[in-house]
């Protein structure tokens, strides 16, 4: 199968492409790198530095290499940016998402695998969450999520596309190759280790006052590479299941400071840490139940301890300090 990964050259994007390739898949990939890194996608994959939104671009893309299918991971991710630019998140994640599906139609790719969020779900009703549960996001990072799920529906119903939408909670984690290096870091594990690297002074806990076991917010991570093996997984299974919207976490939630805590224990290392106000967008707890994806897609996950997890983080980012070399 010929598989096309919008934003390969992110953290999730360049797992999955490495998963991929270990698996016999042909892999293209396109990434702004905006946010990607060039380093993090070998040479010898097929590399397109471009933008989602270019629609001829990316139909020729899809046509000249006979793409079977499309893993759409580019886009804007930050939640706290969304509350105050919330244009990019509807230019991006949608309006060039919208480029993308008709890049796709004219093309005649039928196959999608979507990644989306927990964000969509804003603040639970009930934990732990599920396929089930109501969409209502307080942030724009999770509404145009969610629009973009919703065209893909309409997608389907006229077009005949097929779609499976993988609703990640926190992926995080690392593999020997590839690890989390943003421009701006906002995601809780590789700013600890930072910390435990001497990068930062500090580790900033935004809010103690939640209604969770320690006041801070309880997440659910899963392991990068788990992530990675459900939508190759959701690729080889897509044609038989039909579309889907899937949840993608542990089953398992952990707060900000027992994190810190597992990151003290496996670095050696203090980490200080300061306590400051919430962050707007922020719910208390997301933790999900991904029972019906395992039954769809067959899938277990080989790292679901928070000390795995965070093991495998701290191996890349001690042998890369500094992330990728660009």
């Amino acid at each position: 199968m010929n598989v096309l990964v919008t934003g390969g050259a992110g953290y999730i994007g360049s797992v999955v492409v490495e998963m991929l390739r270990q698996q016999g898949f042909s892999v293209a990939v396109v990434d702004s790198l905006v946010e990607g890194h060039r380093s993090a996608i070998p040479s010898d994959i097929l590399f397109f530095n471009k933008d989602i939104g270019d629609r001829e671009v990316i139909r020729k893309i899809l046509v000249d290499h006979k793409i079977d299918a499309v893993i759409h991971m580019a886009g804007e991710t930050l939640v706290s940016k969304s509350m105050t630019q919330p244009e990019d998140y509807f230019i991006t994640n949608v309006s060039k998402g919208l480029e993308l599906l008709e890049a796709m139609r004219e093309a005649g790719t039928k196959r999608i695998i979507f990644s989306s969020t927990a964000a969509l779900f804003g603040n639970p009703e009930f934990t732990p969450i599920n396929e089930r549960h109501p969409t209502n996001p307080i942030n724009a990072y999770g509404r145009s999520k969610l629009m973009f799920e919703q065209m893909l529906e309409w997608y389907e119903k006229a077009h005949g596309l097929t779609y499976v939408c993988l609703r990640y909670f926190n992926a995080a984690g690392a593999t020997a190759e590839h690890g989390e290096h943003h421009p701006v870091e906002t995601h809780l594990i590789p700013i600890v280790l930072q910390t435990a690297l001497g990068q930062r002074e500090y580790v900033e806990i935004y809010g103690t006052d939640y209604d969770t076991k320690d006041g801070t917010c309880v997440r659910d991570y899963i392991h990068v590479e788990d992530l990675a093996n459900v939508h190759i997984g959701a690729l080889r299974k897509m044609d038989e299941i039909g579309s889907q919207k899937l949840n993608l976490g542990n089953g398992e939630g952990y707060s900000v400071k027992e994190v810190i805590e597992a990151a003290r224990e496996i670095t050696g290392h203090l980490i200080p840490a300061r306590e400051s106000a919430r962050r707007a967008g922020d719910p208390g707890t997301l933790v999900a139940t991904s029972e019906r994806t395992h039954t769809l897609i067959g899938v277990k996950f080989k790292y679901p301890d928070i000390k795995q997890i965070v093991q495998a983080a701290w191996a890349w980012h001690s042998k890369n300090p500094n992330g990728y070399p660009d």
